[in-house]
């Protein structure tokens, strides 16, 4: 579908305007981002249409975008630049065209999983980032995203298990912060006093409301903050990060597909009902159709029989036929006989 900006989605890149669970997962991140953003001077890799690097530079000293496409860039230089603000420049992830230590914090959401060259993407970010700066990275997690749901993403290059994006991030930022992030319905508790908010996530199972976890147990993505410098990870002592539509908009949305699911499976019921009021029509026309073909077979036996029997007489009739013109043909010779004897008789006139 094509979203409002007119830049079409094809699935590898978000575009605001696409509906479902994408939209709030995307955002989220950018919300969650811009905790560190506030002052810094922000690189956005692998920007897509801009609507993000346009949202951090609300409160970022400045904000520059990159991504390979040339025609995602076009669209974010005409929707979203302001110079001096926010730029955007077309590049690729492996070589950014940015001096050592020129950027505060760098953010780059699914990017990994979509190439090959992972190592020579870490390292291009260790290089732009001041010695404290800050990496804020989304991956999928391979193990929930790909292999417990059967599922392959035709975009994805390669994906990473916890262990492989740890090592890997690791390597270039030895501190790190690890966060799980998955869409998901929440029951919300939210205290009305600003600031008054603290990190309490409570994960449980129907089965056993009881027994809680403080962490998602299977979050479909890694957010990971990661630094050279410690101290640099803090920002306003938040740890929880909650984004609600107002609208309730995903929930109606479920809301909507539980409904139709519902309606067609009823409808799979009646068409089932059918099935089997079709199916017992059809057996009793198939017990009718043998008892037709049976007599059908029956009678094609009698008038076989009648064949044999009506040949059997022919044979008889044309026998008793034979036999009529043989006795003809020896009553004709009788005759004949007799006719020699006589003419002598006649001719001595003793018959007329």
């Amino acid at each position: 579908m094509d979203a409002p900006t007119g830049l079409p989605f094809t699935g590898e890149r978000f575009v605001p305007g696409t509906k479902g669970e994408i939209w709030i997962e995307h955002w989220h991140r950018y919300h969650f981002a811009a905790r560190w953003a506030a002052g810094k001077r922000v690189l956005d890799v692998a920007c897509g249409e801009g609507y993000g690097s346009a949202f951090l530079a609300r409160t970022a000293a400045y904000v520059a975008g990159v991504d390979v496409s040339d025609q995602a860039i076009a669209h974010a230089e005409r929707t979203y630049a302001r110079p001096g603000t926010v730029e955007f420049v077309q590049a690729s992830c492996t070589r950014l065209p940015f001096p050592d230590a020129s950027f505060d914090v760098a953010v780059s959401f699914e990017t990994l999983e979509h190439i090959g060259q992972q190592e020579a993407f870490l390292d291009e970010l260790a290089r732009v980032l001041k010695p404290d700066g800050v990496l804020v990275l989304s991956s999928p997690n391979k193990l929930e995203y790909s292999d417990k749901r059967g599922f392959a993403n035709e975009f994805h290059v390669k994906e990473l298990y916890r262990d492989e994006l740890a090592a890997l991030v690791a390597a270039r930022f030895p501190e790190c912060a690890w966060y799980g992030h998955r869409a998901t319905f929440y029951s919300v508790i939210a205290p009305e006093a600003p600031g008054a908010a603290r990190a309490h996530v409570v994960e449980v199972e129907e089965e056993r409301p009881e027994e809680a976890a403080a962490s998602l147990a299977h979050p479909l993505y890694f957010v990971l903050v990661a630094s050279r410098a410690r101290a640099s990870l803090a920002a306003d002592g938040a740890a929880l990060s909650v984004l609600a539509d107002r609208g309730d908009w995903i929930y109606h949305d479920y809301e909507k597909a539980y409904r139709d699911m519902r309606a067609q499976a009823e409808r799979a019921d009646a068409l089932q009902r059918e099935a089997e009021a079709l199916g017992a029509e059809d057996v009793a026309l198939r017990e009718e159709l043998r008892e037709v073909r049976e007599l059908q077979s029956a009678l094609e036996a009698a008038l076989d029989q009648r064949s044999v029997a009506l040949a059997a007489s022919e044979a008889e009739l044309l026998a008793r036929d034979l036999q009529i013109s043989e006795k003809n043909r020896e009553i004709d010779r009788r005759r004949g006989w007799r006719w020699w004897l006589r003419l002598p008789l006649i001719r001595l006139g003793f018959l007329k």
